[in-house]
């Protein structure tokens, strides 16, 4: 069975790199909200580059509203871009929930 952006039970790993304002702006508290609210599992941390970094497991629906959400963030974000990477299987380290990390 097909959902609108592939199949439905199948999950994906996607890495996310947004620039912008979006360091203590709270868009990393954005970002887990979204990822709760989606059923997203990962993670979210602030780059030393004055990126976010963001790894994100979920249905293609699910990460195809979360990459939405990306772009806009919280009240005092800028978000400039999100640029969207593929992760092969086996090559991301997922945990059974989704959390902020340092960096």
């Amino acid at each position: 069975m097909n959902g609108e952006h592939g199949p439905i039970h199948q999950e994906y790993t996607r890495r996310f790199w947004i620039t912008g304002r979006v360091q203590g702006v709270g868009y990393r508290f954005f970002v887990e909200r979204c990822a709760h609210a989606l059923s997203v599992r990962g993670w979210v941390r602030n780059r030393s580059d004055g990126r976010v970094e963001v790894l994100a497991h979920g249905t293609p629906d699910a990460l195809f509203r979360f990459e939405a959400s990306l772009h806009s963030g919280p009240p005092g974000a800028q978000v400039e871009q999100v640029i969207a990477e593929p992760v092969p299987e086996g090559d991301a380290s997922c945990s059974a929930t989704f959390e902020i990390r340092r960096f």
